[in-house]
């Protein structure tokens, strides 16, 4: 009877690491997150905020209990998340930033040249929309990655360290892609197409987190993604319509080449650009990484090996 209560016990508690396995600990933050979300959503109409505030404080309200999730729950410190400040932080963002603006433009100029896309528009919206729609765009591309890279990613990665770093940190990634395409399913002109490159972004996004242990460079990336397609050329965000724009641009060109009314995600343009930000995000970290001399890179030993709270107190 005591070997069974050890079995049971070994299988729900991390003894070394005095914590749930990660299983029960991504089950434990998901229903804190779900409250979270449901509790900000409610707050937000019972104190009649408006627009763009009714729409963030949900969003914040997740980030506070991803945060409070992983330092009770995961028992983990915010560096382990990703959130940390170190040498590179700052040129990572940088670098993330503007390789998201770099990637759209590259996909309104070839769609452009080729016809695909023709110019309905420009500054389009007021200043206070576009700031409106700025301020969401900041805090989904923070709180997103909090979630999908800094919590999932690892606990997953974590969970599979039996199998070795790289099938830990390979299946962790694939993981948290496919949940983040999933997540945006739903989305108003959701497709199976888009659901695909929604996972192909999250990966993309991911990669750059797993290279540097650090969650600046794909919350850059994120940002600008979505700030320069809808605040600087018009497309939809993932199946979003948004009201400013510096250049609208209007798809004419076939649905599976453009992304339709999802937005490039959802069409090879935006595959392309994806694919080019991966190769692109290698090259950054190999760059950073090697001073210059184009060294080799890896993934960060971090993702799958956690500092704990405990081990810092």
């Amino acid at each position: 009877m005591t070997g069974v209560v050890d079995a049971v016990r070994s299988a729900v508690w991390n003894a070394p690491e005095r914590r749930p396995r990660a299983p029960l600990r991504l089950a434990a933050a998901l229903v804190v997150i779900v409250v979270a979300l449901v509790a900000g959503g409610v707050a937000a109409a019972v104190l009649g905020l408006p627009v763009p505030l009714s729409t963030v404080l949900p969003m914040l309200a997740v980030t506070g209990a991803t945060l409070l999730a992983a330092r009770y729950v995961d028992i983990r410190t915010f560096a382990d998340l990703g959130l940390r400040r170190e040498p590179g932080w700052l040129a990572d963002l940088g670098a993330g930033l503007a390789l998201g603006v770099a990637l759209q433009t590259v996909v309104a100029g070839v769609g452009l040249a080729a016809g695909w896309f023709r110019v309905a528009d420009t500054l389009v919206g007021t200043a206070a929309g576009f700031g409106s729609v700025l301020l969401v765009f900041l805090v989904v591309g923070f709180y997103e990655e909090l979630v999908s890279r800094g919590l999932l990613l690892v606990n997953v990665a974590e969970g599979l360290r039996f199998a070795g770093e790289r099938v830990a940190v390979g299946g962790a990634l694939a993981v948290s892609a496919a949940v983040f395409g999933l997540l945006h399913a739903a989305n108003p002109g959701a497709s199976l197409a888009s659901t695909v490159g929604i996972t192909l972004a999250g990966a993309f996004l991911g990669v750059g987190f797993v290279l540097t242990g650090r969650l600046s460079f794909p919350v850059g990336v994120h940002i600008s993604w979505n700030a320069a397609q809808g605040l600087l050329y018009g497309f939809p965000v993932s199946g979003l319509g948004i009201d400013a724009a510096v250049v609208d641009l209007e798809p004419t060109g076939p649905t599976i080449v453009t992304g339709g009314s999802f937005g490039p995600e959802a069409g090879l343009l935006g595959a392309g650009a994806i694919a080019l930000g991966t190769v692109a995000t290698v090259a950054w970290v190999r760059y950073r990484e090697g001073d210059g001399h184009g060294i080799g890179v890896g993934v960060d030993p971090r993702i799958s090996a956690p500092t704990l709270r405990w081990r810092t107190e």
